[in-house]
């Protein structure tokens, strides 16, 4: 059975750092791209970062360039999201999500559950 567990999420005021992760269980993770997106109340999910298996290559969104980072432990099963800057308009759920392809469209097999992340102006 193939899961992913996001944690990390939170309430921080604006300008606040939070780091999320992503473990992920039942997939050989080494072999797979990760992906983060996010959902605001009202909002189509967007996508946010992605990185390659290997981690040698990431992709952002214009909005969260130059303040989120994207990385991965293969050893540890798990994809981290680094937000730092944060603004009221990246309040939404993020969800990490797991695939045979780097894409920047949440075309990926696997989905986490999410995390609420709040940023409080």
């Amino acid at each position: 059975q193939v899961r992913l567990v996001e944690s990390g999420g939170g309430l921080v005021q604006a300008g606040g750092s939070l780091r999320l992760s992503c473990v992920a269980s039942g997939i050989s993770f080494r072999s797979y791209a990760m992906g983060w997106f996010r959902q605001a109340p009202g909002k189509e999910r967007e996508f946010v970062a992605a990185i390659n298996w290997t981690g040698s290559r990431t992709y952002y969104a214009d909005s969260v360039k130059g303040r989120f980072t994207i990385s991965r432990d293969n050893g540890k099963n798990t994809v981290y999201l680094q937000m730092n800057s944060l603004n009221p308009e990246d309040t939404a759920v993020y969800y990490c999500a797991a695939g045979l392809e780097v894409r920047t469209t949440p075309r990926y097999d696997y989905w986490g559950q999410g995390t609420q992340v709040t940023v409080s102006s």
